[in-house]
């Protein structure tokens, strides 16, 4: 097979969760265990950061594995989903893996693996790990899939283990309250490994806290730390600048408003590795947070894709992560706001679309997955809600549209979920 053939292989031969949701998932480690003892427990040969959490944890884990890089090390960073090659998820210092070494797994493993009956991501982390181990990383930065504690990340045993945030997202799964949510994410809490965590409610707290005492885990909450004291986007509108606590002013390369929450948990991580002596240089904090995107190739967060009319592009895809977006977007500077917009069937559709600018036009469209909402009953709600816009049934139609009806000084944004993001990206 060649690439392609074994990327389609993967994934219409794995259960695989961005493409039929709930039927993916498979509760439990042993599946897990059998690939990772088949394979000589390869995670074991390098030291591991995980991260986790409802939102931030993509922006966290690449940011965290730029600083590591611009220290010197060799860094393995795993991450899901990718959003235009598969490639994405596994990376050494910024390259993805090769398309060889992809087709090289899964011809010399396959009588393994298939009779096991893996999911799309219990195959993936096995060959991430096998790979950073093969490239003898000394440290790699790994993003839990889903939760925690059943997440088939969970069987490493890393130096530091962070939880950005937690917020109502894959309930049917991990719960239908923050406390039960906050219980699957605290999973990853393992003995003697201390914990940042980055943010908190009353109910969570205190479930982090029992855990991390039931675990002897070292606990440090960044919201405590208060490291960001003030933050703007900066003069030419690409990336944030920072006033911290215990570095003076940081500029960062990533630009949505809900970095600043992003950066005070990955700040107060750093301390922590700066106490363990993983970090030992300033420089490598500065460089690091400077150059995130083009180090690590993270893409899709708040990325700006053109000027006049701006074009900017974001996977925040729950209310947790709307929040955030809906006020930036209503204090964007712009004679004309245009938003392109669908969701996923697993996400909580009325909610966010409650959130959403009531003066912007809208182009209603679907991602191209089996988990799309059908663009029809996204523009109901819509309609309901008297927002104003047209449908689309692809997202380079909706997208081109946008940028036809568009003035030089309008703004248009293409978001909801990460695989509109990945339908768009896939073509600009």
């Amino acid at each position: 097979m060649n690439y392609q053939q074994t990327v389609e292989y993967l994934f219409n031969s794995t259960p695989v969760f961005e493409h039929v949701g709930a039927s993916a998932y498979k509760e439990g480690l042993s599946t897990t265990k059998a690939l990772d003892a088949h394979f000589a427990h390869p995670h074991r040969q390098f030291r591991t950061i995980h991260v986790a959490g409802t939102n931030g944890k993509g922006s966290c884990s690449h940011t965290l594995a730029a600083i590591l890089q611009a220290e010197g090390y060799k860094v393995g960073l795993y991450t899901s989903p990718h959003l235009v090659d598969f490639r994405e998820r596994i990376r050494v210092n910024g390259q993805c893996i090769s398309e060889e070494e992809v087709v090289r797994f899964v011809e010399e493993e396959r009588a393994f693996f298939e009779p096991l009956n893996p999911s799309f991501f219990e195959l993936t982390t096995a060959l991430a790990f096998k790979y950073f181990a093969e490239q003898r990383v000394d440290i790699a930065v790994v993003e839990v899939g889903l939760g925690g504690r059943l997440d088939c990340t969970n069987i490493i045993t890393p130096i530091l283990s962070v939880i950005t945030n937690i917020s109502f997202d894959h309930t049917q799964f991990l719960g239908h309250t923050l406390a039960q949510i906050a219980g699957e994410k605290a999973g990853i809490i393992k003995p003697h490994i201390p914990v940042v965590i980055g943010e908190t409610t009353p109910e969570t707290r205190e479930v982090f806290i029992r855990k991390a005492t039931e675990e002897e885990a070292p606990i440090w909450f960044a919201e405590e730390e208060e490291e960001i004291l003030d933050s703007r986007t900066a003069p030419d509108g690409m990336g944030r600048i920072y006033q911290t606590r215990s570095m003076g002013e940081l500029r960062g390369d990533l630009t949505g408003d809900y970095q600043v929450r992003n950066m005070n948990t990955v700040l107060c991580a750093v301390h922590r590795l700066r106490e363990m002596q993983v970090i030992r240089q300033e420089r490598s904090i500065r460089d690091g947070i400077g150059q995130v995107a083009s180090s690590t190739g993270l893409m899709g967060r708040w990325q700006c894709l053109r000027k006049h009319p701006s074009v900017v592009c974001d996977t925040g895809h729950n209310a947790g992560g709307w929040q955030y977006l809906s006020r930036q977007l209503r204090t964007q500077p712009c004679r004309q706001l245009r938003i392109v917009f669908g969701m996923v069937d697993d996400k909580d559709l009325e909610t966010v679309m409650a959130m959403l600018p009531d003066d912007a036009r809208y182009y209603w469209t679907q991602p191209t997955t089996k988990r799309a909402f059908p663009v029809e009953k996204v523009a109901d709600i819509a309609g309901r809600r008297h927002l104003n816009g047209r449908s689309f049934a692809h997202v380079a139609d909706a997208y081109h549209a946008a940028l036809q009806d568009a003035d030089p000084e309008d703004f248009i944004f293409v978001g909801g979920s990460s695989y509109i993001v990945a339908d768009l990206l896939a073509f600009v």
